[in-house]
C-alpha cells in the first residue's frame, strides 16, 4: 500500500493511527500543501478532490477521503479492530469520528483558513471567533458523546476509529488556538493516546516530510 499524505495534515494523520494500530507496512508518498502539489493533475487523478490523503490499495484502487480509508482498513485487515465489537457501540465510534471529521476539522482546515483570510480579511479576533464558534462547538458536542462511553478511550478501553479522529483534532486546536480548557474528559482520553506506541509512531513530528 502507497498513502499519500502531509505530515500536519489532520485527516493524513487520522489514517496514519490507523494503519499503525493495525501495524500494516506501507510506502509513504508527501504531498505538500503548502506548494500546492494536491493541486497537480499527476495527484488529482488520483484524488479528484485535490486533498490529502489518498491510500493506493495493494491491488491498485485509489482511496480518498480519510473515513473511507479507515473503513477500508478496517473490512480488508479486520484484526485488530479499530471498532468496538458490539454494533450500538461501532455506531457510536463512528458518530464520534464523523462528528469530527465533517463538523470541527473542516473549518479549520488549510483550505478554509487560506479562504477566510485572504478572501475575507478575517484578522485574528475574527479568526478566533470563527474557530471557536464551529470547531470548538462541535468538540463540545465529542466531549459530551465522549463521557456517554469512554473507558480508557472515546469508546471502551481499546483505541477505535473515534481515537483516530480525536488525537489529531486535538493537536489541530492546540495548534490554532481553540479553547478546549473545557474539554476534560477528551483531554484525559489524549494524554493517554499521546504514550500509545502507534499513536506516537504516526504524530506529525515524526513523519519524513516535517518541516
Amino acid at each position: 500500500m502507497k498513502l499519500f499524505g502531509y505530515w500536519r495534515s489532520s485527516a493524513s494523520y487520522r489514517v496514519r493511527i490507523a494503519l499503525a494500530l493495525k501495524d500494516l507496512d506501507y510506502a509513504y508518498e508527501p504531498v505538500n500543501l503548502l506548494k500546492g502539489e494536491q493541486q497537480s493533475n499527476t495527484y488529482l487523478a488520483k484524488n479528484p478532490n485535490g486533498l490529502v490523503p489518498t491510500l493506493i490499495t495493494s491491488d491498485g484502487a485509489a482511496i480518498p477521503q480519510s473515513l473511507a480509508i479507515m473503513e477500508y482498513l478496517e473490512e480488508a485487515y479486520p484484526t485488530p479492530s479499530i471498532l468496538p465489537a458490539r454494533p450500538a457501540d461501532r455506531a457510536h465510534a463512528r458518530a464520534i469520528a464523523a462528528t469530527i471529521a465533517c463538523e470541527a476539522q473542516p473549518f479549520m482546515n488549510l483550505r478554509m483558513q487560506k479562504y477566510l483570510k485572504e478572501e475575507r480579511s478575517f484578522d485574528k479576533p475574527a479568526m478566533d471567533d470563527w474557530l471557536n464558534r464551529f470547531t470548538g462547538g462541535a468538540m463540545a458536542a465529542v466531549e459530551k458523546m465522549a463521557q456517554q462511553s469512554a473507558g480508557a478511550y472515546c469508546v471502551g478501553d481499546t483505541p477505535t476509529i473515534a481515537d483516530c479522529c480525536l488525537v489529531p483534532q486535538w493537536f489541530g486546536a492546540q495548534r490554532f488556538g481553540v479553547d478546549i480548557s473545557a474539554f476534560t474528559k477528551l483531554n484525559e482520553i489524549y494524554e493517554r493516546c499521546t504514550k500509545h506506541p502507534a499513536f506516537e509512531k504516526a504524530h506529525p513530528t515524526n513523519q519524513p516530510d516535517a518541516a
